[in-house]
């Protein structure tokens, strides 16, 4: 059953961001601090406040982790081959995160849920066209996780503004990245998958590709294999059918404070020997200075069969959502406090998906690399809350 909710509750916050039509192409890849270590800079070079990246850090993101007037041979190993480049020191860090949770929705009062996460991370350069990036999840939310992001990036393929990465990413890095937001809420957008779908724009292994134009529009072009980074099959294959997936990310600066893009996607899965066939479109934007900035997406969604049921239904199944974020440092990125704001919605024939909650969130930078957050979520579907203190750290 559809939901009357209607478009015009988030359309101020997207149509603002979204309505001129194409964001230079984000990088993938998050700097660390080992990245500060090397280089004996500050976080705040890259990031403000930590984890979420500034233009200079997707930049050096872009660079395959180098900075082009630093660099020098005492970065690697003298062995005497000048086809090996090896890293004199392996670029690590860690981050740790932990909360106290109280939810009404559950029978906890109080929740101690410490560590939620606790990473470790490790990038950097191999050669002047050759880069890594992976993290390890030792624990999250109690499990051993394993691998998630996990990847090698050729830059500057053939001279040219071509960049190339292969591995496991999150599809949806070329609009917002959730590894780097800041509240503990999600972008729920990303995760929707009606029926038994597997695919969402969360994470997938695939190769992507970027192209991007000074001054003009940019391009990230990825081919995924669909179903995740779930574990191979008894014949290591990771790929469950046959079909691989496809998207398409095109993006332009608006001025100095002002970019927007649009996502397409296609794919197919199969199941049991059943089909579903399924496109995702739509609009991203950011308009923002280093105080304050607003960001808007919508994603409209189709699939002809995700219950992957011998007759499909008679029309497709439409899931759609949104998310609208801004956030203000009063200071930019020497704020030692921050305000976020977060709007989430899903709204689909397969009623299971339906989510909507707004979340206000502040948060507190007692050292450049640790904060404390304080934040409040209220799912409007349920009519619950979720309240959250906790702190996030990486060294």
């Amino acid at each position: 059953m559809k939901k009357t909710i209607a478009i015009s509750s988030i359309a101020g916050a997207l149509l603002l961001a979204l309505s001129l039509a194409l964001l230079t192409p984000p990088q993938s890849a998050q700097a660390i601090p080992a990245f500060a270590r090397k280089y004996r800079m500050s976080c705040t070079t890259c990031h403000a406040p930590f984890p979420k990246l500034k233009a200079y850090g997707d930049e050096f993101a872009g660079d395959g982790f180098v900075l082009k007037d630093q660099d020098a041979p005492r970065y690697y190993v003298e062995t005497g081959d000048e086809n090996l480049d090896l890293i004199r020191d392996l670029q690590a860090a860690f981050r740790l995160e932990g909360f106290v949770k109280h939810e009404t929705k559950t029978d906890q009062d109080v929740d101690f849920t410490a560590p939620y996460n606790l990473k470790f991370l490790s990038g950097g350069a191999l050669s002047d066209h050759l880069a890594y990036y992976f993290y390890f999840f030792f624990s999250e939310r109690g499990e051993v996780a394993g691998i998630e992001d996990a990847f090698v990036m050729f830059n500057d393929v053939f001279n040219t503004e071509l960049d190339i990465y292969l591995g496991q990413y999150q599809v949806s890095d070329p609009l917002f990245k959730r590894e780097l937001r800041l509240t503990y809420q999600d972008y729920q957008v990303y995760r929707m998958t009606p029926g038994d779908s597997r695919v969402n724009l969360t994470y997938d292994r695939g190769v992507m590709m970027t192209w991007g134009f000074a001054n003009g529009p940019g391009f990230v072009f990825q081919i995924l294999n669909g179903n995740g980074i779930g574990e191979a099959n008894e014949f290591r294959v990771y790929d469950d059918d046959k079909y691989k997936n496809f998207a398409l990310h095109a993006s332009q600066d608006v001025g100095e404070f002002v970019n927007v893009g649009l996502f397409g996607y296609y794919g197919k899965e199969a199941e049991s020997g059943y089909k579903n066939e399924m496109w995702m479109l739509g609009p991203n934007g950011t308009i923002g200075n280093d105080k304050i900035e607003l960001n808007g997406q919508y994603m409209l969604r189709r699939d002809d069969n995700p219950w992957f049921t011998a007759t499909k239904p008679s029309d497709e199944i439409e899931t759609q959502g949104g998310l609208a974020e801004v956030v203000y440092m009063p200071d930019g990125d020497r704020s030692t406090w921050y305000l976020t704001g977060l709007y989430n919605w899903v709204d689909s024939d397969d009623d299971l998906e339906d989510y909507e909650a707004v979340t206000a969130h502040v948060g507190w930078v007692l050292r450049t690399n640790f904060r404390l957050i304080a934040e409040n979520t209220y799912d409007i579907e349920q009519e619950e809350n979720q309240f959250v203190v906790g702190f996030i750290s990486a060294f």
